[in-house]
């Protein structure tokens, strides 16, 4: 399957933090972000080091959008699979995406469901889903996203009434376990 390695993401965070270099300052202190830069990023397998500095460039409204795209790119392996590290981002993604003084808050809520897809557990019994996304025991990392999903199931339910379509919104309030 199609992934994207560790390499190629810093490659990319490089590349956005050449064209964005002030950006890198704008999130410095912002409540929403403490304690990411005590996570160790790079600790994950396939997770690149970067991953604060993105969460950052986010409150920058210049480079918003592309640092958006940057941390989506990060925090997703391909087009089957998170990346081990989405659970420790969720928290921040979370709480981003509920300030309103943060620019790229619709994309964030796109990720956000975006997760919680990848958060849904694959039926054991179903042999292709199983190939193809890999078993839950293969990927605790989707346990871990609903647990946090769960534990912030407020700011949930009303990131999720921001959505545009119906099936966003589903999803999203699914990842919590809410109806």
């Amino acid at each position: 399957m199609c992934r994207v390695d560790v390499v190629a993401k810093e490659a990319a965070i490089g590349r956005f933090l050449d064209a964005y270099p002030r950006a890198i300052d704008a999130g410095q202190g912002h409540p929403a972000l403490q304690g990411c830069e005590d996570v160790r990023w790079s600790g994950f397998p396939e997770c690149p080091a970067g991953i604060p500095m993105l969460l950052r460039t986010l409150l920058d409204r210049e480079a918003a959008s592309e640092a958006n795209r940057a941390l989506t790119n990060s925090l997703l392996d391909g087009i089957t699979a998170m990346n081990v590290a989405a659970p420790m981002a969720l928290p921040f993604l979370l709480r981003l995406a509920d300030d309103p003084r943060v620019p790229a808050r619709s994309g964030l809520r796109d990720l956000l469901v975006t997760i919680a897809e990848f958060s849904e557990s694959i039926d054991a019994g179903a042999e292709a889903s199983v190939l193809w996304f890999g078993s839950d025991s293969e990927h605790p990392e989707r346990e871990q996203c609903r647990a946090v999903f769960a534990q912030h199931a407020g700011v949930v339910a009303t990131l999720a009434e921001k959505l545009a379509g119906p099936g966003q919104r589903t999803k999203l309030r699914q990842a919590t376990g809410l109806p």
